[in-house]
């Protein structure tokens, strides 16, 4: 998988661009602020529909536009697809595949595979475990693109849910009554949806953590020259002896919120599911958070990316690379290890504010960004 083409309009610093890409590496080259993250940026967007700098989308669109547009030819072996989203901050997004429109955005996941690495990563290790859950669904959707709309069913109930309990805290703190039984049998209608998406979507979490520990721990012998061992485990409040089977964690996560539900009523939010899981990284025998020295840190979190790309390329469909603004703070080892993995993807694209900090042995094409204006450099 590779892309061919990116065309811009209105989006970030762009009223429009357009770049011609070629197989392995692409290096753009520029100053800070000029714009040569804002081009990986959109490929990150149309792969995710999520931006790994920023949570919300106005600051994708141009500064006085309504809306910003991301089209990209796409080659897949020997497949042409032409994606096209257009993000209009405050309502619903659009989509388009061979110029079909799409009825929901999230049906564009899968068109184009990426695995990004930025200075941003850190957060996977030091952030909260949204940060890490976050990291575990989009790879789970780029590998199983129908376990987007398992997401946003399972994101949809819960917040239904959640103003249910929210309201009847509120009554109960304000001197009310409370939720009597009409209410609280919608609330049983609203955990049984609960229990149906969570199971699956938990299922998935699990059977694909499983599949990622190894590749992840490879990576990070590989990088580190194997000073110490990685791993990687699912974390949840359900316990320790879960199976990926939906329906057995639908049951119990079926009793665990029944259970909860005097606690959930008291506090007005719910406190079983999904969504507050996590990702347990440990280096050795210490969690990496909290213990890992800058170096390691970095090493982890390179690891988690780049075991993504391997599980992806394991499964038939190599992903292109995108690594932005991250070899100018590796060090020397660091940096030929991931110019291996570099060298090795079908695409990867580099972004750097100084050519010297990319390894030689990284030779394809050079684009010089400055001002908004993109040069191809022979």
């Amino acid at each position: 998988m590779r892309v061919r083409q990116l065309q811009l309009t209105d989006f970030r610093s762009y009223a429009h661009a357009q770049i011609m890409l070629d197989e392995g590496p692409s290096i753009l080259v520029g100053p800070n602020g000029h714009g040569k993250t804002n081009l990986v940026e959109a490929l990150i967007y149309l792969a995710n529909l999520r931006s790994h700098r920023v949570s919300t989308d106005a600051p994708l669109v141009r500064t006085g536009c309504e809306q910003a547009v991301i089209r990209a030819e796409i080659l897949h072996d020997s497949r042409r697809l032409l994606a096209e989203l257009a993000i209009v901050p405050g309502k619903s997004n659009r989509a388009r595949l061979n110029k079909t429109p799409l009825a929901r955005p999230r049906e564009i996941i899968g068109a184009l595979k990426a695995i990004a690495f930025a200075p941003e990563d850190l957060a996977l290790i030091r952030g909260e475990p949204s940060v890490r859950r976050r990291y575990l669904d989009e790879l789970l959707c780029a590998r199983y693109p129908r376990f987007a709309g398992v997401k946003a069913d399972y994101d949809r109930v819960l917040k239904q849910r959640n103003t249910l309990l929210r309201t009847a805290y509120l009554a109960k703190k304000t001197g009310g009554r409370g939720p009597g039984s009409a209410e609280l049998a919608t609330l049983d209608a609203w955990d049984a949806h609960l229990a149906e998406h969570g199971g699956e979507l938990l299922a998935g979490r699990l059977a694909l953590a499983a599949d990622l520990a190894e590749p992840v721990a490879k990576a990070h012998s590989r990088i580190a020259d194997g000073r110490s061992e990685v791993t990687l485990v699912y974390t949840s409040e359900l316990g320790d002896d879960l199976t990926a089977d939906s329906g057995v964690l639908t049951a119990r996560l079926s009793v665990a919120l029944a259970g909860a539900r005097a606690k959930e009523v008291e506090r007005g939010s719910t406190l079983v599911g999904p969504h507050r899981d996590d990702v347990e990284l440990t280096l050795g025998d210490l969690p990496v958070k909290g213990y890992a020295s800058h170096g390691e840190t970095w090493s982890v979190a390179l690891a988690l990316r780049l075991g993504a790309f391997e599980l992806l390329r394991s499964d038939g469909t190599a992903p292109i690379l995108i690594l932005d603004d991250v070899f100018a703070e590796l060090d020397g080892t660091r940096r030929e290890r991931l110019a291996e993995y570099a060298e090795a993807a079908p695409q990867t694209l580099i972004t750097c504010a100084v050519a010297a900090d990319v390894p030689t042995r990284l030779t394809g094409a050079r684009f010089d960004v400055w001002e908004g204006e993109i040069r191809h450099v022979l």
